[in-house]
C-alpha cells in the first residue's frame, strides 16, 4: 500500500481534465502536477487516500516525447499554463482525446470528432486579463495568483496576452506608489485598489482600462487617466468599477466611466460588438470565429429557420447567424446580457432578432404559448450544462437540429445521454482549442431531433 513520504519511480500514463499526469502504483492511480505522458520519473508520494494519491516530481529520469522547455519565467509557479511544458501538437492530441473519451465513455456514443480545431497562434490571444494587485515591502505589485491560493506571482509580461497589457500593468503600479492609494488588503477588507481590468477588441484595437477600487474612486483619479493615456493611443475607455464586498468575486456591480467611451467595439463573423466592463464576449476572438461558423454549419440555415439561441449571453452566437434566419430568439437570464443583446442587434441593424429576459424553460414556454416554436436550437450552457428542465424543454419544444456550444466535455457527455435516451441522435461534433495552453477545449456538437429519424 502507499504511504505518504515514499519514493517510487514511475511511467506517467495520461492526463487527467485539469492537466496532471496520471500513473498507476499498486492499483492505485496516482496524480502528479505538472508532469507529461511518457515521462519516466522518481514521485515523492505527498498524499494518500482511500482511492487515489498525488504525488510530486522528485527527478526526471526520462522526458516523454511531448515535454518541453516552458518558455515562461513564471511556469509553473503560476498556474495559469497547465501545458506550456508540453509541445503545442501534444497539448492538442490530449485535448482531442479528453473530448472522443468523454463523448464514448459519458455519453454512450461510439463517435469520434469530425476534426480538432487548433490554434494559428496560441500564445497572445487573450483579448481580457483580470490582473490582481499586491504590496511587497511597500510597492504596489502584480501578476497572477498561484495554483489554488491568493498569492500573487509576479510577472513582466504574460504570454497569453498582448505586450501592451504588462505596459498598461506597470503603469498602474507606478502610479499607486507615487500616490496614496493603498492596496487592497483580502484578510481585513481594508485598501483601496483591487484589480486591474483590461479588455481589448482585437480588429478594432480598441482598449478598454477598468480599475477595480474599494470604494467610489481613486485618489488623484485625473493622474491616474492622464498615466494610462501616456501608454498607448488604442485605450479610449477608462472606467472605475466600485466593488466594497468582503469577496473573491473580481467585479462590483457599479462602473463609472473615468475618460473616453462608456463602451468599446469588436467584430465578430462580421458583426460588431459593443463591450462593456460587465459584458460577456470570448476571451480567444480568432477561435470564436471558428468555433461559430461551424456552429452555423451545423444550424444549416437558408432563410427559412426560426432560431432559439438559449443562454444567449449578449447575443454573440445568435447575432452572427441571424442574417441566414428567419427569426432568432435569444433567451437569458440575466437583465445587463439581455440590454447588450438588444444593443448589439441595433448597432448592426438586425431586425430579426428578438432578445426575452428569463430563464431558458420560462422563455421558451412563454414563445411556445405565442405559437412560436423553433427549428434549430442553439444552446452554450454554463460550465455545468442544461439543466434538467432544459433538456425537457427540449423535447417538448422539437426542433429539428439542436447546436450544443459547450466548455466542458464532461457535462456536454452527460446531456448527449440525457438526450439520446429521449430519442435524439447524435450526428457530428468538433473540438476547437480556444483556450490553448490552458486545460480548457470547446466542443460543438449536432443533434437531431426524433421526428427527422421517425
Amino acid at each position: 500500500m502507499l504511504k505518504k513520504n515514499d519514493v517510487i519511480q514511475t511511467v506517467i500514463e495520461g492526463m487527467t481534465s485539469e492537466g496532471s499526469g496520471v500513473a498507476h502504483i499498486d492499483g492505485m492511480a496516482v496524480f502528479v502536477p505538472h508532469a507529461a505522458p511518457g515521462d519516466v520519473c522518481e514521485l515523492i508520494i505527498i498524499k494518500v487516500t482511500g482511492s487515489y494519491a498525488v504525488g510530486k516530481m522528485k527527478s526526471l529520469i526520462k522526458a516523454g516525447a511531448g515535454r518541453c522547455e516552458p518558455d515562461c519565467p513564471s511556469c509553473p509557479k503560476c498556474g495559469g499554463c497547465t501545458f506550456r511544458h508540453l509541445t503545442y501538437a501534444e497539448e492538442c492530441r490530449i485535448k482531442l482525446q479528453r473530448v472522443n473519451d468523454a463523448v464514448k465513455r459519458i455519453g454512450g456514443v461510439e463517435m469520434e470528432a469530425e476534426e480538432f480545431i487548433s490554434s494559428d497562434s496560441p500564445d497572445r490571444y487573450r483579448n481580457k486579463a483580470q490582473i490582481p494587485f499586491g504590496s511587497e515591502k511597500g510597492q504596489a505589485v502584480f501578476g497572477f495568483y498561484a495554483e489554488r491560493s491568493h498569492r500573487i506571482i509576479p510577472f513582466s509580461d504574460c504570454l497569453l496576452q498582448p505586450e501592451i497589457f504588462g505596459a498598461i500593468a506597470q503603469a498602474t503600479a507606478n502610479f499607486l506608489n507615487d500616490t496614496p492609494n493603498d492596496i487592497y488588503d483580502e484578510q481585513s477588507g481594508k485598501g483601496r485598489f483591487r484589480h486591474l481590468y483590461i479588455r481589448r477588441g482585437f480588429a478594432t484595437g480598441e482598449i478598454m482600462v477598468c480599475a477595480v477600487v474599494n470604494g467610489n474612486g481613486l485618489v488623484r483619479e485625473d493622474e491616474f487617466v492622464r498615466r494610462i493615456r501616456a501608454v498607448s493611443p488604442e485605450i479610449k475607455s477608462i472606467v472605475i468599477n466600485s466593488n466594497r464586498e468582503k469577496t473573491n468575486v473580481i467585479l462590483g456591480g457599479k462602473c463609472r466611466t473615468a475618460w473616453g467611451s462608456d463602451t468599446i467595439r469588436d467584430m465578430l463573423c462580421g458583426v460588431t460588438f459593443e463591450i462593456s466592463p460587465l459584458s460577456f464576449y470570448q476571451v480567444n476572438r480568432a477561435q470564436a470565429e471558428r468555433l461559430y461558423r461551424r456552429a452555423a454549419e451545423y444550424a444549416c440555415l437558408d432563410g427559412s429557420q426560426v432560431v432559439f439561441d438559449i443562454y444567449c449571453g449578449t447575443g454573440t452566437i445568435g447575432l452572427t447567424m441571424a442574417s441566414k434566419a428567419k427569426e432568432l430568439y435569444g433567451i437569458e437570464i440575466v437583465p445587463d446580457a439581455v440590454k447588450n443583446a438588444i444593443r448589439n442587434a441595433e448597432i448592426n441593424g438586425i431586425a430579426n432578432a428578438n432578445f426575452i429576459c428569463s430563464d431558458a424553460y420560462e422563455g421558451a414556454q412563454k414563445l411556445k404559448a405565442e405559437g412560436i416554436t423553433p427549428d434549430v436550437v442553439i444552446v452554450d450552457p454554463p460550465r455545468k450544462g442544461c439543466s434538467q428542465e432544459t433538456i425537457s424543454l427540449l423535447d417538448r419544444i422539437e426542433p429539428e437540429r439542436l447546436v450544443y456550444i459547450s466548455c466542458d466535455p464532461a457535462t456536454l457527455a452527460r446531456d448527449i445521454a440525457r438526450l439520446t435516451a429521449t430519442g435524439w441522435q447524435l450526428e457530428k461534433f468538433t473540438a476547437v482549442d480556444m483556450f490553448p495552453r490552458t486545460a480548457n477545449v470547446e466542443t460543438v456538437a449536432l443533434l437531431t431531433g426524433k421526428q427527422v429519424n421517425d
